[in-house]
């Protein structure tokens, strides 16, 4: 078995479709609006002609790369590539204004490849007995689960919890626009059927985030405020390995449990590792400053959900999130039908992909260094040539995932409100945050008081969900206690 499985890989034309794979997902992840999913779905066709654990390593490539390379412009131009690395700015651009873009990408590609690596090595031992626990995940233990991840807004709000909070209700009331998923009343829609689906979610990211920024960067240009940015990009330190090492094996596990769990993905992964490394640290406030583990904590995390999201998939037919959806269909075309069986039946073809896996991880480690200098150069690119490109890349990138021209608009209206936003000192994590889990809140939320006739008792009945809201609550009050306790030292030293 082990021989044959070695031979699958190492065949030139399955490593070539690994690393062109990774080297796709890369290219799609780093593209604002172009989602890992868009690229497993768009490239899904042409696996149909190859064999099995071909087309399906491919496909596993360009999840790997996608997830990574959201990072990139994330750190570079303080714009997620996906939706997962929307965590990576709150430190990953701050690393580039201070002249060490290359340090801060170093400190992703090796967190990324951590997070994958640990993801992968869960993937192999436990995969069948991890799959039992997130099938116990019903609607309750799922809105515990957003609530704990609504109650790190008071975590990532800065400096201005009211601000943060603030932002945050913004993004929960633009998560109640459309169809109620319960009722299919709408809501908000103003007869509108382009709203009766709601808000569509990379626009109003790629709003919120790059075409503020670029904004803000031409009234830079335009009061002459603009620096000479600096280019000195060093890699990371040995220091920074230390220091980043727990953080990524902490992280690697978070993801791996959370990508699970079906309809949790990378983005919650990331925001939940770094709120949890925030609080663990021994110094909080210079999270947002630029520090290594702020990076390290979402990258490790998201990419820790891919080995996470294919455990559920795999063993039980379910996919954890929208990229395992779209490879569910290509396993069903290549006459592999997921669950048990599969493991018994296929059992060749599953430790092909467990060992593609790890070495699409590998991949994308010598990709993300060796693409380095030329992702750097993006720094030293003129803001006044830069920002176009932007703006264009943004716009196509808003227009390509419904091809519909009003997403042209959500986006434009996104970028005013965040650009007044930023003047106003108020953070934009808190309304990405609450816009994706929103409607995972309130539909769980519905459906749990359904399930038990009213009674919000349910949601302390099971020990899953009680543990998260327990869990929540304390995260919603560990600010104020901190606070108070801060206090209470200074009138002890007074």
């Amino acid at each position: 078995m082990f021989m044959t499985v070695l031979s699958n890989v190492l065949n030139p034309v399955c490593l070539l479709s690994i690393l062109g794979g990774v080297a796709m997902g890369i290219s799609f992840g780093a593209m604002p609006g172009l989602t890992s999913t868009m690229g497993v779905a768009l490239l899904m066709p042409i696996t149909f002609s190859m064999a099995p654990h071909i087309g399906m390593l491919l496909l596993i490539g360009i999840f790997c790369g996608a997830i990574y390379g959201g990072s990139i412009t994330a750190i570079l131009i303080n714009t997620p590539g996906t939706p997962s690395a929307a965590a990576t700015v709150l430190d990953g651009y701050k690393f580039t204004e201070r002249g060490e873009a290359g340090r801060a990408l170093g400190i992703s590609t090796v967190a990324s490849f951590g997070g994958g690596i640990i993801s992968g090595v869960i993937l192999i031992l436990v995969a069948p007995q991890l799959a039992q626990i997130a099938l116990k995940f019903n609607a309750p233990e799922s809105f515990a689960l957003a609530f704990f991840g609504l109650s790190i807004i008071a975590s990532i709000s800065g400096k201005d919890m009211v601000k943060g909070l603030m932002s945050g209700t913004l993004g929960l009331l633009l998560s109640l626009i459309g169809m109620d998923n319960v009722t299919a009343y709408t809501r908000f829609s103003f007869g509108s059927t382009y709203l009766m689906g709601g808000l569509s979610f990379i626009p109003v990211l790629v709003g919120l985030f790059a075409l503020s920024q670029c904004f803000l960067t031409v009234e830079e240009i335009y009061v002459e405020r603009t620096k000479a940015a600096r280019t000195r990009n060093p890699l990371p330190t040995l220091k920074d390995l230390k220091t980043i090492a727990p953080t990524i094996l902490r992280a690697g596990l978070t993801g791996t449990f959370i990508g699970i769990i079906p309809g949790a993905g990378g983005d919650i992964s990331a925001f939940v590792s770094y709120d949890m490394e925030r609080r663990l640290s021994k110094h909080p406030e210079k999270f947002g400053t630029g520090i290594p583990e702020g990076i390290a904590a979402p990258e490790a995390s998201n990419n820790g959900t891919t080995g996470g999201a294919l455990i559920p998939l795999l063993t039980l037919g379910i996919p954890g999130d929208a990229n395992t959806a779209v490879m569910l269909g290509a396993l069903m075309m290549h006459n592999l039908t997921p669950g048990p069986q599969l493991f018994l039946t296929k059992a060749e073809t599953v430790n092909t992909l467990f060992a593609g896996f790890m070495l699409a991880n590998v991949f994308m480690l010598i990709l993300g260094f060796l693409g380095q200098p030329l992702f750097v150069k993006i720094v030293s690119i003129p803001k006044r040539i830069l920002v176009p490109v932007i703006i264009v890349m943004c716009t196509v990138g808003s227009f390509a995932i419904n091809n519909n021209y009003y997403d042209i608009i959500i986006m434009l209206i996104a970028g005013i409100v965040g650009y007044f936003m930023s003047k106003g000192g108020y953070p934009l994590s808190p309304i990405v945050l609450a816009l994706i889990l929103g409607p995972m809140a309130e539909g769980n939320f519905r459906r749990s008081l359904v399930m038990s006739q009213g009674s919000y008792s349910i949601f302390f009945q099971r020990p899953f969900s009680a543990a998260f809201i327990i869990i929540g609550i304390l995260s919603l009050l560990w600010p104020i206690i901190s606070h108070m306790r801060g206090k209470w030292r200074m009138a002890q030293k007074g």
